[in-house]
């Protein structure tokens, strides 16, 4: 089995949130055909392991067995130092079921303050995984740290992007043009190196 995205084909990007859709398909530079599991009315999986890798996998395998197609999921979310990592895998389950991210933010404010504590550092971590139907699956991870900020400035990204500086940066994800974000994010880190597994280079 040849084990590489070929420009042109298509993919299924395995995921509900169009957000995450949109940077997939900037982060794949137009090359591919991506379609959305949304659009093919692929059902979203329970997400039941233990890490961001794990998850990223388990939707990925279930994308490409529901499509037939070679599919591409992403498993993201953010970590609080002084919340031992929390959300985490969590992150967007701290958004409840309409997927409130106002809601998910004022809830990390609110842990940190009953925590007490005046750390506000912070990571994001993307885990990426590519699968074939009847396949291997592949896995790649990325991560960018920075601080939190209160209240949430921004709404361009998505997510828990309005809260988080970057590490030499003023600005958050959520006030950054979408292209200044895509170089330097989580999700662009680990974009390098699956294209670096799996693309080969022109």
């Amino acid at each position: 089995m040849n084990l590489k995205l070929i420009k042109g084909m298509r993919l299924v990007a395995a995921t509900h949130n169009p957000g995450k859709a949109r940077e997939i398909a900037a982060l794949l530079d137009g090359n591919y055909e991506i379609v959305t599991a949304a659009a093919l009315n692929v059902p979203e999986p329970d997400e039941t392991e233990s890490s961001f890798a794990g998850n990223a996998m388990l939707k990925a395998r279930h994308a490409a067995a529901f499509t037939g197609q070679v599919s591409l999921a992403d498993d993201s979310g953010l970590s609080v130092a002084a919340l031992d990592g929390a959300p985490g895998i969590f992150s967007a389950r701290w958004a409840g079921p309409d997927k409130d991210f106002s809601q998910a933010m004022a809830k990390v404010e609110e842990r940190l303050e009953e925590a007490g504590s005046r750390d506000r550092s912070a990571w994001f971590t993307s885990a990426l995984a590519v699968a074939w139907p009847n396949g291997p699956c592949v896995v790649v991870e990325g991560r960018v740290d920075g601080q939190l900020t209160f209240p949430p400035r921004g709404d361009r990204g998505f997510g828990y992007d309005p809260i988080f500086i970057p590490d030499g940066h003023d600005q958050t994800f959520g006030e950054m043009e979408p292209a200044a974000k895509d170089a330097m994010s989580h999700r662009a880190r680990a974009f390098a190196l699956l294209k670096a597994a799996l693309i080969d280079a022109d």
